[in-house]
């Protein structure tokens, strides 16, 4: 039998940076991808205490644009895109007709027919189907030119205000246009670390120059996405795939804050997004499980897929996430449970190469979030 060929792997442009600052380099959404540096414990530290470059390039960004766009756009998100001020940046979640999670991704209006999102690597070609299929008179553009750089960390404004002033003005959710010696650039102050940060939008060729500035800094290093993993479920956030799929529904991944007032029952423009009516439904009546996080007993860590049970050995739910949180100096995960386990504090067993390990429920985040709002 042939052996099909391996598909080649993408590379980002700071593809050759990375080669140069001895990245070890892995597949991920089929892109060739810096998975650490000097390793992921340091990296992850950095940036909890100055500020840590990260190529996520991989990610999707796309312009949506025409007439209704905010209305037409609300037809499949459960979020007030109508009521969203110019500039401002809004969680979302793409849902099915099942009321099941596609992706999660960010969105900001540009102005009144213009919005702009940021969709996970690994669904932006289904997300781009999906969107193309259910809003056939809006123009959905994939920005292919475009690199897109995130600076996270404490020291992220500072850092970053010296290349771009305008940046100060910024409070956690708003963007704004700028321009790097001369070339327009989009900067949001967001991020997926925890920490207070910025993603910045800017051409393919610029990249790389605009990275070494960043990285002139000492208070900057290069982070890979190994600590980009464990910085993200220190925080408490959910990654598509993992934490959230087609069969998880908003509410019973424990994001209903997602979910704007004007889109529920009672509000300006109740329903209408895809799967309204099963979302509805459950924000009313609850959920067989939810999403929780948890603490470790010990020091093992405990990874996705490891099955959470009773004390009579009956499985209770499931991890999604799992790992070592070099903040916290201990073992954290993340998963599903039946909704009567999931109170704060509520312990069971985790079960460990066919070992039961003691866990229980821990509140999210980990750590304190330090968004500047």
């Amino acid at each position: 039998m042939a052996v099909s060929p391996t598909k080649e792997l993408k590379h980002t442009p700071l593809h050759s940076l990375h080669g140069e600052l001895d990245a070890r380099l892995m597949p991920f959404a089929g892109y060739s991808m810096p998975v650490q540096y000097a390793g992921v414990k340091a990296e992850h530290l950095h940036t909890r205490q100055a500020a840590g470059l990260f190529d996520v390039s991989h990610m999707g960004q796309v312009l949506v644009q025409g007439d209704h766009a905010a209305e037409k756009l609300e037809k499949l998100l459960p979020v007030d895109l109508v009521g969203l001020p110019p500039f401002k940046q809004s969680y979302a979640l793409l849902t099915n007709e099942n009321g099941g999670i596609k992706d999660d991704l960010m969105i900001c209006r540009w102005d009144e027919k213009t919005f702009f999102c940021v969709v996970n690597a690994a669904c932006k070609e289904a997300d781009l189907h999906w969107l193309q299929q259910k809003l056939p008179d809006l123009r959905i553009e994939h920005m292919e030119d475009k690199a897109l750089i995130a600076l996270q960390g404490p020291a992220s404004a500072t850092v970053l205000a010296k290349l771009l002033p305008e940046i100060t003005s910024l409070s956690f959710m708003q963007g704004c246009h700028v321009k790097l010696d001369g070339v327009p650039a989009f900067v949001t102050r967001s991020g997926y670390t925890g920490e207070d940060g910025f993603e910045i939008s800017l051409p393919a060729a610029q990249a790389e120059p605009f990275a070494r500035q960043l990285l002139e800094s000492d208070d900057v290093q290069a982070i890979g996405l190994g600590a980009r993993d464990t910085l993200r479920l220190e925080a408490g956030l959910c990654l598509c795939g993992h934490d959230l799929d087609e069969s998880i529904t908003p509410v019973t991944a424990n994001l209903t804050w997602s979910i704007s007032k004007a889109r529920r029952n009672n509000g300006d423009r109740p329903g209408g997004f895809c799967g309204a009516d099963v979302i509805l439904n459950e924000l009313n009546q609850g959920t067989r499980e939810k999403r929780v996080g948890l603490k470790i007993e010990g020091r093992a860590p405990v990874r996705e897929g490891a099955q959470l049970v009773d004390a009579s050995g009956n499985e209770i739910g499931r991890v999604t996430s799992g790992g070592f949180g070099p903040s916290v100096n201990a073992p954290i995960a993340m998963g599903y449970v039946q909704s009567k386990m999931a109170a704060p504090g509520t312990r069971f067993q985790a079960i460990v190469r066919g070992k039961p390990l003691p866990v229980s429920v821990s509140p999210l985040p980990f750590v304190p979030n330090n968004f500047v709002r």
